[in-house]
């Protein structure tokens, strides 16, 4: 296990903040590339995302083999009300959340990450491959706001 990809986990919270630091409410409702989801719609989602990936890698920690259940990320952006939700305020949500898990992801023994979950869709995943896939979830995001907020500026 490369402890380090703990730190990398826990400043994606702080990465995300600054990728979304500064924009307007226009700015983020904005949709520049037809299509695809605003900037709104990728801050919640992101906050949707880590929320149920801590509770994927807790489960994993503290169960035996437990299932994790995916869900329908589009079905989810598509809720009623998200335009009325504070992105910012999700971002921030995001960054607490890092923290609070990566306490307790430093605290495990090496041997804690061999654990597995078993996802009801992809099958038998580690703690540190989930870890791990949260990392690179962000960053494939943070592409994309940047991208994106280069393009509403």
């Amino acid at each position: 296990m490369d402890r380090s990809q703990i730190t990398v986990y826990i400043n994606g919270g702080q990465e995300l903040l600054s990728a979304y630091a500064g924009l307007t409410r226009e700015q983020l409702l904005a949709v520049p590339v037809p299509g695809t989801w605003s900037l709104q719609q990728i801050a919640i989602h992101m906050y949707d995302s880590d929320a149920i990936g801590v509770d994927r890698m807790k489960r994993i920690a503290a169960m035996e083999k437990p299932l994790l259940i995916g869900y329908d990320e589009t079905a989810f952006s598509n809720l009623p009300g998200l335009d009325e939700l504070d992105a910012l305020a999700a971002c921030q949500m995001f960054a607490t959340n890092r923290k609070m898990l990566g306490v307790i992801l430093s605290a495990l023994p090496d041997s804690a990450f061999d654990r597995i979950g078993i996802h009801n869709e992809i099958g038998a995943i580690s703690l540190e491959k989930m870890l791990n896939k949260y990392i690179d979830h962000l960053n494939g995001h943070l592409a994309h706001v940047r991208k994106k907020r280069s393009l509403v500026s």
